[in-house]
């Protein structure tokens, strides 16, 4: 599916959010879209995605932004989590 741009930003009242809670969710992970809840017409929450907010919210630690980008070119940023488990287990056997 074709990300868009993010930041467009629904408002929604709390109600609408409370019954179709599941709807939102889909649409949040699905489209990216953002909804901002509204409570007697004042905003009091926002749902974003996981992504959109580490994307747009957490600041990345540089020490992290290096690993990161030394996993990427190194491959080793594909690894799935039996593969990661498989590289410590043979790192500890070794020491």
């Amino acid at each position: 599916m074709k990300k868009r741009d993010i930041g467009v930003t629904r408002v929604i009242p709390a109600l609408v959010a409370r019954t179709q809670l599941g709807q939102i969710l889909d649409r949040v992970r699905n489209n990216q879209d953002r909804f901002l809840i509204s409570r007697n017409g004042e905003a009091a929450a926002v749902i974003l995605s996981v992504e959109d907010y580490l994307r747009s919210i957490v600041k990345r630690p540089e020490a992290l932004a290096r690993l990161q980008e030394d996993a990427r070119r190194a491959g080793s940023d594909k690894l799935t989590l039996e593969e990661i488990d498989a590289e410590i287990r043979a790192l500890r056997r070794g020491r």
